[in-house]
C-alpha cells in the first residue's frame, strides 16, 4: 500500500486504528466512521480478525484482519518508525517526531473507567521495535485520539489542542431529557467537544447509552 502524499510531495503517516475489542458494537462503528470522516483515505483499521467483513460493510477501508505488527512491508517498512500512541508510554508525542513517522497507531479501545493499560498489554508490548509515545494524561475517544494526531502531524504541540473532560449531553430519550455525562476527554473544536452525530443519536435511542455505561464498567 502506498503512503499519501501532500501537495509539497512529501509522504505524510498513515493513521492506524488497530481493532483490540472482542466486539464490533454500535458506538466503536459510530467512533471509527467518525475516525474515517477525520483522516480519509490515510486512515487503515487493523486486526478486524473476523470483524473484516463488518468492516467493508460500513466502508471503513483499506481495513485487513491481520495485526499491524504482521504488516512489516505493507503498511510500513521500518518498525522503528511506527509510532504507538499508549497512555502509559513516558514520552509525550511530538510535532517533529511525528511528522516522520510511517506510521501512527492507535488502539480500537472503547476504554474503562478507570482505565486499565490494555494498549499496553495488548499492543505495545508485543510490538517490538515500535515506539511508544503519549497522547497526555487523559483518556481520549478513538475518534478524539485520530484527531489529537492528526494535528500533531499538521504541527501543534499537546499543549496548544484544547480538550473538554467528561462533558454533559441533554438527550432526549422517549420524550424525556435526559443528562448524560461522557467518560473521556473530547477536542474542543469552535467551542464545542468534537462528539460525532452517531454517537448523540446512539445516546438518544437509548441503546447507546447501555452500551456505553456497560463497556465503560460505569454501571
Amino acid at each position: 500500500m502506498k503512503r499519501s502524499v501532500n501537495s509539497y510531495g512529501r509522504r505524510i503517516p498513515l493513521i492506524i486504528i488497530e481493532h483490540l475489542e472482542d466486539h464490533f458494537s454500535l458506538w466503536i462503528r459510530a467512533e471509527y466512521s467518525h475516525a474515517k470522516q477525520l483522516a480519509g483515505e490515510r486512515l487503515v483499521f487493523t486486526n478486524l480478525r473476523e470483524f473484516l467483513v463488518n468492516a467493508r460493510e460500513e466502508n471503513l477501508c483499506p481495513c485487513f484482519s491481520e495485526s499491524v505488527t504482521q504488516l512489516q512491508g505493507v503498511l510500513y517498512n521500518d518498525p522503528a518508525k511506527v509510532i504507538i500512541l499508549d497512555p502509559l508510554a513516558e514520552k509525550l508525542l511530538k510535532p517533529q517526531e511525528a511528522a516522520n513517522a510511517e506510521a501512527l497507531v492507535i488502539g480500537g479501545i472503547l476504554g474503562d473507567n478507570p482505565p486499565r493499560g490494555r494498549t499496553r498489554r495488548l499492543l505495545t508490548q508485543r510490538a517490538k521495535h515500535m515506539l511508544a509515545r503519549s497522547l497526555g494524561p487523559h483518556q481520549l475517544s478513538i475518534d478524539g485520539a485520530v484527531y489529537v494526531a492528526l494535528r500533531v502531524v499538521g504541527g501543534a504541540s499537546l499543549e496548544e489542542i484544547p480538550l473538554v473532560h467528561r462533558p454533559r449531553l441533554y438527550v432526549d430519550i422517549g420524550g424525556l431529557e435526559v443528562e448524560i455525562e461522557l467518560s473521556f476527554s473530547y477536542p474542543l473544536v469552535n467551542g464545542e467537544p468534537l462528539i460525532p452525530d452517531k454517537i448523540k443519536e446512539l445516546l438518544a435511542r437509548g441503546l447507546g447509552y447501555e452500551e456505553y455505561h456497560e463497556s465503560h464498567g460505569t454501571r
